[in-house]
């Protein structure tokens, strides 16, 4: 049986996850009682942005240090917004996707969610013949078929080959990510700077219609104290990190800043202007 990451805007509601679970369990062929599934939830946004940013990051290290053959990811974050009026309220299409290392990543077919693993995918796919309508379709009809991979029953499923070209390709920088330590991860890859910049410069940015200014370090420890920087941070390639701003925080203070307080609690999804 392989193991199962989901990533979905409903992942941190204890009653939505432990009934998303109870599904997939009830529709795995392999006996749970026997061998009990690796099922992980992963909470995210709204945000289709952000939502891709998790799973593209997940994919990294997965593909890096983990089972990339055993591996299925399951997304779920498909909001209104991102339906038209003539949808009728039905959500997004389920899409099938089979990346070069062999890891399936699988969700409805919603904004950006598959936009950053796009560049990996060997082989997309629509399973058309599903119940597109429905409250809480994570549960009620895409659990079958995150059951099916984990059984790896997919050649039972009659699917329909598209290209990967029509998944929507994410032009711009954005924020990917809020950590715990109100760090903002980015989606500006390092390599942006590389020949403009160099360690120890000041930049200006402006997200959530905030500019600052900060410096250009090479780590998170590598700034003053109370400084705003941005640095290589842990996410994204390894030859290549996505940008973090951070503030050296010492959080035993009073009002410790972070660099999210900087910019007034940005979202994640939010536009980021860079001065090249």
């Amino acid at each position: 049986m392989k193991k199962l990451i989901i990533v979905a805007d409903w992942g941190d509601d204890a009653l939505a996850t432990q009934e998303v679970r109870s599904a997939i369990e009830g529709f795995l062929k392999s006996s749970p009682a026997k061998t009990t599934p690796n099922i992980n939830i992963i909470p995210s946004s709204p945000s289709t942005i952000h939502t891709s940013f998790l799973i593209g990051q997940t994919v990294e290290i997965e593909e890096r240090y983990g089972e990339p053959l055993d591996t299925i990811i399951f997304q779920n974050t498909d909001p209104m917004s991102e339906h038209t009026e003539e949808s009728g309220g039905v959500g997004s299409q389920l899409l099938i996707l089979r990346l070069k290392s062999g890891i399936y990543v699988i969700g409805p077919n919603a904004g950006y969610v598959f936009s950053f693993v796009r560049p990996k995918i060997e082989e997309a796919f629509y399973y058309p013949r599903l119940e597109m309508s429905g409250q809480f379709r994570s549960r009620d009809v895409f659990a079958k078929v995150a059951a099916y991979f984990m059984d790896v029953l997919q050649d039972d499923l009659d699917l329909d080959e598209i290209h990967p070209n029509q998944i929507p390709q994410l032009d711009g920088y954005f924020v990917g990510h809020m950590d715990n330590f109100g760090n903002i991860k980015t989606t500006v890859p390092e390599s942006v700077l590389k020949g403009k910049y160099s360690l120890g410069d000041e930049l200006s940015i402006t997200i959530n219609g905030v500019t600052q200014k900060m410096k250009y370090v090479k780590s998170l420890f590598d700034g003053g104290p109370n400084s705003l920087i941005i640095y290589p941070g842990s996410s994204g390639k390894i030859d290549d990190p996505y940008l973090e701003i951070s503030v050296c925080t010492d959080f035993s203070a009073k009002n410790p800043k972070t660099g999210k307080d900087l910019f007034n609690s940005p979202r994640p999804g939010m536009k980021i202007e860079i001065q090249i």
